[in-house]
């Protein structure tokens, strides 16, 4: 877990500046149908990162618990949000939140599944919930297969990094995740779009991925010479265009599960 959590370190400015936002005019509106979600439920984001997924239920007025074990990304999330009271940001983890028993309504967690202990996290999960809470496991960004500037960028970053493990997982995980709700009360939504990016982009935001080289490792600058031949060369007048999809799951937990 350690070893994982140090991961972001020196990432969180990269994360905040390049990484796809939440949509919260699509996002409420689906929450609200499912859920009944009104901004007197409280909501922890775990694993929340800089706060994005946070402002789209801030955004509905609902007070916010961001929880987050990286210690870079709660500053960063505690500046992005100075002066704004209903948001809180607590050290902990999914499996290890830190909050009462039955004390949210709903537990959120966006781009993060996959760095969880699921088990474990899905019991604190039906710990801190209060009666009929929901759980909501979000995703949003670039897709790693589909169009050929999407696998291209994909290979680049298992090619050069070695590093397929956490991908085996996140593919795993996600394609689980309805196991983890009551059937009778799940709800999934998904649709595809796309993102523009600049080099200045691209490179910022392959520097936000856990698993890339940091600037004061000595691949890096491979790296980067690899990453600005991806970008000539599907660049078109300066920009490069990426699929991507938004993917919502949620529902009431499965509280059988042991």
């Amino acid at each position: 877990m350690a070893n994982t959590i140090e991961r972001f370190d020196g990432r969180a400015e990269d994360y905040q500046r390049y990484r796809e936002r939440y949509d919260a005019k699509e996002l409420l509106p689906l929450l609200r149908e499912w859920s009944g979600l009104t901004p007197e439920w409280l909501v922890a984001d775990v694993g929340a990162g800089t706060g994005m997924l946070s402002d789209v239920f801030l955004a509905n007025g609902n007070r916010v618990i961001a929880i987050e074990p990286n210690a870079e990304m709660r500053t960063a999330c505690q500046r992005l949000h100075q002066g704004d009271a209903k948001l809180e940001v607590r050290a902990g983890t999914a499996e290890a939140t830190g909050l009462p028993d039955a004390s949210v309504d709903m537990v959120a967690n966006g781009r993060a599944l996959h760095w969880f202990d699921v088990p474990r996290a899905m019991q604190e999960f039906k710990r801190v919930l209060r009666p009929n809470g929901w759980l909501v496991v979000i995703a949003a960004g670039r897709t790693e297969r589909g169009r050929e500037a999407n696998e291209a960028l994909t290979h680049l970053l298992q090619e050069f990094t070695g590093d397929l493990m956490y991908r085996e997982k996140a593919y795993k995980v996600y394609g689980d995740v309805k196991e983890l709700f009551d059937g009778s009360q799940y709800h999934h939504f998904e649709h595809g779009g796309e993102m523009h990016m600049d080099w200045e982009h691209l490179r910022g935001m392959a520097l936000s991925l856990s698993h890339s080289p940091r600037l004061d490792d000595p691949r890096f600058p491979a790296f980067q010479h690899l990453l600005r031949d991806y970008f000539d060369r599907y660049q078109k007048e300066g920009i490069l265009t990426l699929e991507t999809r938004c993917w919502v799951n949620a529902g009431r937990m499965l509280m059988s599960q042991s």
